[in-house]
């Protein structure tokens, strides 16, 4: 009879503590160009697992360098692509500077990028798939850090890292080096002949936190088939991060369609608009921004620098949405 009421007793705590992990909530932080808007070159997200764990995601221009003061612990940094709106080749001198439609972008960040001096500073791992982390661990050593701190994970595998599963999938976009990455006479000649440094493929990335919330960064890409097959029907991602800028990526209607037929998350994030997408915190009426609300058929997150947006396991919004 005791054995029984024991037995019982360890199902409901184990079942108690499983509620409670799948309870808790992934935080997601814009860290863009001005506070409470959704503005030109806008990438940067902070993803807050519930056991602590910080992720950087695309940094570039609008996280004011290592000492922004929104930065905080980093654990983590991934990179998309090396476009200099996501690695950072350049950022603002300091949060708020500049405008919304003409962002701040004077402190350069070359030869390093962005990425690498906040994974400097912070001590953060950045992880990258393709060809892209003997770059970033050349660029580590060079500069005091650890080169075991570049942690590759390519298409079709993935790497867990505080607590998260790491996992790279594909992405429609060019991926070249620029030359002045790579400096010195090979960096000028690359430069004079117009050529780029081949780091391999970009990548959107797919990560699985601990409260079992599985989330899609499309960063820069296309349509692609993966969208559904791999990332859909595999990972069965619920939350979504989809760029909607046109032009360089997928416009809105066809993000529209990622989302709608192919991803079908319960949620979104609209991303990398490349327009000014809010005014006063609302979505900018005429905007991409509000053709991609208007055409998707679950609920849009509008990416607010600053203000915390939190999801449940599912992929809703369980809060600052």
């Amino acid at each position: 009879m005791k054995r029984s009421i024991w037995i019982v007793a360890l199902g409901a705590f184990g079942a108690a503590l499983a509620f409670s992990v799948s309870a808790q909530t992934v935080k997601v932080t814009p860290l863009g160009g001005i506070d409470g808007e959704f503005c030109v070159q806008d990438r940067a997200l902070v993803f807050e697992d519930p056991n602590g764990t910080r992720i950087l995601y695309d940094p570039g221009r609008t996280v004011a360098g290592a000492s922004d003061p929104r930065l905080g612990k980093v654990d983590i940094i991934l990179v998309s692509h090396m476009h200099g709106d996501h690695v950072g080749n350049a950022h603002n001198k300091a949060p708020n500077s500049g405008s919304c439609d003409k962002p701040d972008a004077s402190v350069s960040a070359m030869p390093n990028s962005n990425a690498v001096n906040i994974a400097i500073a912070k001590k953060s791992k950045i992880v990258t798939g393709s060809e892209m982390p003997p770059f970033f661990a050349a660029k580590l050593k060079a500069n005091g850090g650890d080169p075991a701190n570049s942690i590759l994970t390519r298409f079709g595998g993935s790497v867990i890292i505080g607590g998260v599963r790491i996992a790279t999938v594909t992405a429609m976009h060019s991926n070249g080096l620029d030359p002045d990455y790579i400096g010195g006479e090979l960096g000028k000649a690359m430069k004079e002949a117009g050529i780029a440094g081949d780091v391999g493929l970009a990548t959107g990335y797919v990560l699985r936190f601990s409260n079992g919330l599985v989330a899609y960064l499309s960063g820069d890409t296309g349509i692609t088939a993966d969208q559904e097959l791999v990332v859909r029907n595999h990972y069965n991602a619920k939350l979504a991060v989809m760029n909607i800028g046109d032009g360089f990526t997928t416009g809105p209607v066809e993000a529209a369609y990622v989302i709608n037929e192919l991803v079908k998350p319960a949620s979104v994030i609209a991303s990398h608009a490349n327009e000014v997408g809010s005014v006063d915190g609302k979505v900018r009426p005429g905007s991409k921004t509000e053709a991609f609300m208007k055409a998707v058929k679950v609920p849009v997150q509008i990416p607010l620098s600053g203000k915390t947006m939190e999801f449940d396991a599912a992929g809703k919004c369980a809060a600052g949405c």
